[in-house]
């Protein structure tokens, strides 16, 4: 089972988190330090839940262990950027903390975890200039045959054709 879907909206990232333990409390107040990426998650997840509801029943159970995740981001272009030319987004916010965000909110909905995660493929882009910024997401279970493949010849992904 392949499950391929979109989220529109601006991708948040993962933070770091804060500790805080004052005086008498027993256990540490933890805290994440970006405030926007509990409801990307939340976005993330409805989305993937969607995508399950649109396939077969018997589909919709959690994929079992070794799963392949494709995500490509497409984050807001600036506005110096020439309408024309492509630049590769090398800005903030870092690639493996979008990553982690989007897969945290795939636990418990399309894996149980994500540890099961075994194949991970990601693109960081600016969205075109009249479309929203989104990601692309895929999530597939891993076969045999594709785990003996060397990374570089696992074909291209046709869910991101417009990926340059």
């Amino acid at each position: 089972m392949t499950l391929s879907f979109t989220v529109y909206g601006v991708a948040q990232s993962k933070g770091n988190h804060s500790a805080y333990q004052g005086r008498g409390m027993k256990f540490p107040i933890i805290t994440e330090t970006n405030r926007n990426v509990a409801s990307w998650q939340q976005l993330v997840a409805e989305a993937a839940s969607h995508a399950l509801q649109q396939r077969p029943v018997e589909d919709h159970s959690l994929l079992p262990a070794g799963v392949r995740v494709s995500v490509a981001f497409y984050l807001p272009r600036p506005k110096h950027l020439s309408k024309r030319v492509f630049v590769p987004n090398c800005k903030k916010p870092d690639i493996d903390r979008l990553t982690r965000a989007v897969l945290d909110a795939l636990s418990q909905v399309v894996f149980h975890d994500d540890k099961q995660v075994t194949e991970l493929f990601a693109w960081k882009y600016y969205a075109d200039v009249d479309k929203p910024p989104r990601i692309d997401v895929r999530v597939e279970p891993t076969t045999a045959s594709a785990r003996c493949q060397h990374p570089q010849d696992i074909p291209p992904l046709p869910l991101f054709a417009e990926a340059r």
